[in-house]
């Protein structure tokens, strides 16, 4: 009975310390240093060249964002007056 006792209680705890190892990062702290050739720096560069002229043709942006702002006045419409019952006296 007591060795069945050990081996339920062995198996319940590697059960609770997988979940808690697959939450490890994995992370490689020292990666492989990769040089560039000279082909690919030039490639890079031309990448680089092309994409900020192109940033170079995209046209400002309207410094107003209403769509509706040519449609209506320049003056907000004033709310109008809640109308009173006049009303005689019984």
């Amino acid at each position: 009975m007591a060795i069945l006792r050990a081996a339920a209680l062995a198996a319940l705890l590697a059960a609770l310390s997988a979940p808690a190892l697959a939450q490890t990062p994995n992370i490689n702290l020292m990666p492989e240093f990769q040089s560039k050739t000279p082909e690919e720096k030039e490639a890079e560069a031309a990448r680089d060249k092309a994409y900020r002229d192109s940033l170079r043709k995209i046209p400002d942006a309207k410094s107003s964002s209403d769509p509706w702002g040519a449609v209506r006045g320049a003056e907000p419409a004033k709310p109008a007056k809640p109308k009173t019952k006049v009303g005689t006296g019984n």
